[in-house]
């Protein structure tokens, strides 16, 4: 078997500890400006306190009921209909305060998970083209589900389970060591204590085996994530059976996990019922002792009983709680790790406006002076770039493969910062402006479009949201679009598909361009826009992308010199250096490395 299909996962296991995770989240329980959360918060616990100390009283009235007909057997002369009325009662407040505390407590819970969820997708949608490489988009996307899911289960079972339980227990000791001897206070601290490590210890074991299970289940929905987006390469090698069989792999492991973790569970489970049962067992025969020596009512043989049993439910769940509470806490810690990613590219603190659109300020000068830059310290892709680019100047970058044409475009656009050297806009460092207004002065049209699954009209739109139909419609025009999309049956509203495969590369490519239209920006790009286009549709393209260049300051990365031929100044670029530069004729007179490339793609052109 090939080594790249062998089933592997990576731990990327969080460094923060479950505490600071906890108490980060606390922070957002107790909002600064919103004075009715934190109102909120308060009455659920007050509400609480009083259904756990309301609960105290069902045992101990159904106690009363018991001892008043056993020790009346014979003598009945009225049913104690207060005592039954008031356990009834009791029993309804007790579940009312309960019912009262979930409902004020859930805005407060959803809230919090809303805030810190749009929290972390704002914060990933900010972070550099750097972070996002690294990351399969699949991981990130489940991170921040998975963290959401967290935020609710800590808050719901956090807040209302756990710490209910640990009240109850307080209560039910004092109220046991009150009524009863000191034996019996010293089995029921026993049994606790002994139920609440074993339960500690042995969900602590599962976790580890939980976690295994979750990164095999992030795995499986990644590989078959790649797989669907890459259904038609896997149609074009035949390699169906293939992925199948990788993705079963990982299902396989899934499996085996998933069983481990059923069977631990079980073990737990029936650990748990074994300290209860033996529990249970000593105090009822040390009541019974009680009884038939007198000390004892069956009331309050009942009682205990009762108190026992009422402690002992939600201890029943202790485990599955403190299981689910590790897990979300660890899903918490995933989702404030990715808040935690540093911000590569910041605003400076008195960051400048640019203005954006052309029609408020003209076309943009652009400058790279003495720019240096690699992706990596160890590895230098740019070395000395320096050029200008005058207002409404049409700059083309040409060069093979690798030689640091698309950096240029990354930088202007600030996906990176420069190692040394500048690059400036309007003879400003672009480390300078806001970076939103940066972004809005530039528009590409990348070789390979990426449209939303969405509609037409929305992806048009997407250039400048808000824009009205008509202008709409007239960016399509520009683009030589929209008589094809008014000859579609829904029109504008036809939808493009998953990435828009549903269009052609050069359908795709005009809805790019029409979308730059409509953001009007002052610099353009065009990242070799036409290359994977046949000659007809690439021809057609061009109008379409001269009529957008005009008045504007053009970029275009090219392979076809053929595209080119009418820009001010081409930049002939190799290692990461300018070479040459110069025009279409200088550079062919020149007969450099320019005049080669020209030479060898007229000579494939003419056969």
């Amino acid at each position: 078997m090939s080594r790249y299909s062998k089933f592997s996962y990576v731990n990327k296991e969080s460094t923060r500890s479950g505490w600071s995770t906890l108490l980060e989240l606390l922070t957002y329980l107790w909002p600064r400006q919103h004075i009715t959360l934190k109102i909120r918060f308060i009455f659920a616990m007050v509400l609480m306190i009083v259904a756990k100390i309301i609960a105290l009283g069902v045992p101990y009235l159904y106690s009363k009921i018991v001892d008043y007909f056993s020790q009346n057997n014979h003598e009945i002369i009225y049913v104690p209909i207060y005592l039954i009325v008031g356990y009834g009662l009791v029993r309804i407040f007790s579940s009312l305060c309960s019912e009262l505390k979930d409902t004020v407590f859930a805005p407060l819970r959803f809230r919090v998970m809303r805030i810190i969820t749009l929290k972390c997708f704002e914060h990933v949608q900010r972070l550099s083209l750097k972070f996002h490489l690294n990351r399969r988009t699949g991981a990130i996307t489940r991170a921040i589900e998975r963290g959401g899911e967290g935020i609710e289960t800590i808050l719901r079972v956090g807040i209302f389970s756990i710490i209910p339980t640990v009240i109850e227990t307080l209560m039910v000791l004092g109220v046991i060591a009150h009524l009863y001897n000191g034996y019996y206070t010293l089995v029921v601290c026993l049994a606790i204590l002994a139920y609440f490590f074993f339960t500690i210890w042995f969900t602590s074991r599962r976790i580890k085996i939980r976690r295994k299970m979750n990164e095999i289940n992030n795995e499986a929905n990644n590989r078959a994530l790649d797989s669907l987006l890459n259904y038609e390469t896997v149609k074009y090698f035949c390699n169906e059976t293939h992925e199948i069989r990788r993705y079963d792999e990982a299902l396989a492991h899934y499996e085996k996990a998933s069983i481990k973790t059923q069977i631990t569970l079980n073990i737990l489970n029936f650990g748990q019922s074994f300290i209860i049962a033996i529990a249970l067992t000593f105090i009822m025969l040390m009541a019974a002792r009680d009884i038939v020596s007198y000390h004892f009512t069956v009331g309050k043989f009942v009682l205990i009983n009762t108190y026992l049993m009422q402690l002992y439910q939600p201890l029943n769940f202790l485990g599955s709680i403190y299981s689910n509470l590790r897990k979300s806490i660890v899903d918490l810690e995933n989702m404030f790790s990715l808040l935690a990613q540093p911000m590569d590219i910041n605003n400076q603190e008195c960051a400048k406006s640019l203005p954006t659109e052309l029609v408020n300020a003209g076309p943009a000068k652009i400058e790279f002076k003495n720019v240096f830059f690699g992706y990596d310290p160890s590895r230098e892709i740019l070395h000395h770039v320096s050029f200008l680019a005058e207002p409404a100047q049409q700059i083309a970058i040409v060069g093979p493969t690798g030689a640091g044409k698309s950096t240029i475009s990354r930088l202007l656009f600030r996906f990176y910062d420069v190692t040394s050297g500048a690059v400036l806009i309007d003879n400003e460092d672009i480390r300078s402006y806001k970076q939103d207004d940066l972004r809005k002065a530039i528009g590409v049209v990348p070789q390979d479009t990426v449209l939303f699954n969405d509609s037409i009209g929305y992806n048009i739109a997407y250039g400048k949201l808000g824009s009205l139909q008509a202008e709409i419609e007239k960016a399509a025009r520009l683009a030589q679009i929209h008589d094809f999309i008014v000859g579609l049956p829904e029109g504008y509203n036809t939808q493009v598909g998953e990435r828009g495969l549903k269009l052609s590369g050069g359908e795709k490519q005009r809805i790019a361009i029409a979308r730059t239209i409509l953001k009007n920006p002052r610099i353009l790009i065009l990242d070799e826009a036409t290359s994977a286009l046949d000659s007809q549709t690439e021809k057609e393209i061009q109008q379409a992308l001269f009529q957008v260049s005009q008045g504007r300051t053009v970029i275009t990365i090219a392979h076809r010199l053929s595209t080119i031929i009418h820009s001010d100044m081409i930049l002939v670029m190799m290692d990461g250096k300018i070479c040459e530069q110069g025009t279409h004729e200088f550079l062919l007179a020149k007969n450099g490395f320019y005049a080669n490339m020209w030479s060898i793609q007229s000579q494939h052109s003419d056969k």
